[in-house]
């Protein structure tokens, strides 16, 4: 998988090459000369200590130049030094190994440097999260448990209907019956968002099959619905902007709440149909209306404001109609409605 996804990284970075100059890179104000890594950093991160607008660290990074060819590659106790190439445009290199860390520390630490944070989205990666409503309405389902169950977790069996049809699929995800998400914009229902529950296994097909609850994030009980385990989309983690223009709105926060903040999931209302891919970086703009009362005429007015960006989304995940982002950085709380755009 790593090979994959850093092959997937060298190809997009030599897309830079053939794609229209970008502006020229900004370095961040107190940029240091130096960093040394720490765990928990991500390449998002450390590329935020010099650059103005981190999303394109790809560029700084140099990644199909001798440079550093896969920064990926970049260990706890690497040493980047912000440097220039011939032509006064700015790099980051790896001068070496920091000869302070203590060597307990040294030793215990393998891991390499993550792109964005890689614990926050990787539950959302082989979930299902939008399904069709033919699916959540006719789909399988649990109808009835192992005696002496009120709820089912791990080890637990459940009896299930219309999973006839895929006698050779033994892995099965359930999912609580789909509510609708709506465009804020138009209303209109761009899917079903499902709430996941965890996997079960088919031990035995038939109408119904006998099935064995494999994992649970919460209680599994009857009604759950059933969908065939697909394998996970392969996630490139190279942020990059689309090449078209977008603009969308924020339709949901992910888990009901009403605000989201740094390192939240949001769901925007557009897709795969409307050109948005995984790694796209996306500028969110605030979207409110204030009113006030004229004391003159003792009316109420609403008066729209202006749109202002407050904060940077990444796009994990993408479906036809919806896509999944998370917030990277946000000057204030992210709200229902607000506008997306190429930064």
């Amino acid at each position: 998988m790593t090979r994959i996804i850093s092959a997937l990284l060298l190809a997009l970075a030599a897309s830079f090459a053939h794609a229209a100059e970008p502006a020229p890179l900004k370095i961040a104000d107190n940029a240091p000369d130096r960093h040394i890594v720490v765990p928990g950093d991500t390449l998002w991160g450390i590329s935020a200590k010099f650059l103005s607008e981190p999303w394109r660290w790809p560029e700084i990074w140099r990644m199909n130049q001798d440079q550093i060819k896969n920064p990926h590659r970049i260990y706890p106790g690497d040493v980047i030094v912000l440097d220039r190439d011939a032509n006064g445009k700015p790099l980051l290199r790896v001068a070496g190994s920091n000869k302070l860390q203590p060597k307990i520390y040294s030793e215990a630490v393998e891991q390499t440097i993550p792109s964005i944070p890689p614990n926050v989205i990787e539950p959302f990666l082989s979930e299902p999260l939008i399904v069709e409503d033919i699916t959540v309405n006719n789909g399988a389902r649990i109808v009835a448990m192992q005696e002496e169950r009120v709820f089912l977790g791990p080890g637990d069996t459940a009896f299930v209907t219309g999973a006839s049809d895929r006698p050779q699929q033994e892995t099965w995800q359930v999912f609580r019956p789909a509510k609708p998400l709506r465009d804020p914009e138009t209303k209109e229902v761009l899917g079903h968002e499902a709430f996941y529950l965890g996997t079960a296994k088919q031990q035995q097909p038939g109408e119904p099959g006998v099935f064995t609850i494999a994992t649970a994030k919460q209680e599994i009980g009857r009604g759950d619905r059933l969908l065939p385990a697909n394998r996970p989309q392969l996630i490139n983690y190279a942020p990059h902007r689309p090449e078209q223009e977008v603009e969308g709105r924020v339709a949901s926060v992910y888990g009901g709440v009403g605000t989201a903040g740094r390192n939240s999931v949001i769901t925007l209302n557009r897709g795969s149909r409307d050109g948005l891919e995984v790694g796209h970086v996306l500028a969110l703009h605030r979207n409110r209306a204030d009113t006030f009362r004229d004391d003159m005429t003792e009316r109420t007015t609403t008066v729209e404001l202006p749109q202002q960006r407050y904060g940077l989304v990444f796009v994990f995940r993408t479906f036809e109609r919806v896509a999944y982002a998370l917030v990277l950085n946000s000057a204030g709380a992210v709200n229902i409605n607000d506008v997306l755009r190429k930064p």
